[in-house]
């Protein structure tokens, strides 16, 4: 049995997941309402897989692990914390383009604001360092080893598909002036 505090963190982070893939499909349909394409759909069921065995894979190494009291650590939860904080900085830049899928709406430009204004893809780094800290929280250490190399392995395909699907509408970024 894991703590209760360990038990509420788990259960707030597994709702925030499924919130923002409420928060997904909403985007998701707005985009396609106004045209947006899918591209390679085939991707999002890696995404799903990956995300659901990760939550697994917590529960199951803190269970073998009989990580009853399991101390909280705090440096790791204020980094967790200020993860949470660029993630919604994140889906707040983007708006209602912010997905879990690749979906691009021909005739709109790059955001290039928030955090987009100074790297590429912030998400995924911000994704990196959770499947790193989350499991490390836990003291789930395989767990904190083995997702975040997954993530990798996962961008090393999942980005340039986006990158594809991006230039193949020939979006263009944003400036200030045109993005309000």
């Amino acid at each position: 049995m894991m703590a209760v505090y360990m038990w509420i963190l788990f259960t707030v982070i597994v709702l925030q997941r499924l919130i923002e893939l409420v928060i997904a499909r909403s985007n998701e349909r707005w985009m396609k309402e106004r045209g947006a394409i899918e591209k390679e759909a085939d991707h999002y069921k890696w995404f799903i897989r990956l995300h659901t065995l990760f939550f697994i894979s917590i529960l199951l190494e803190t269970w073998l692990n009989n990580n009853i009291d399991y101390p909280l650590n705090y440096t790791l939860l204020a980094i967790f914390i200020l993860t949470q904080l660029v993630r919604i900085w994140c889906i707040y830049s983007l708006g209602r383009f912010w997905n879990t899928k690749i979906i691009i709406l021909p005739g709109e430009e790059l955001v290039s604001k928030g955090p987009y204004k100074f790297v590429k893809h912030p998400n995924y780094i911000i994704v990196g360092i959770e499947l790193f800290v989350i499991p490390l929280l836990f003291g789930a250490i395989y767990t904190a080893i083995i997702f975040p190399l997954l993530h990798i392995m996962k961008l090393t395909v999942h980005i340039p598909a986006e990158e594809r699907a991006l230039n193949e509408v020939q979006l263009q970024p944003k400036t200030k002036e045109t993005r309000k």
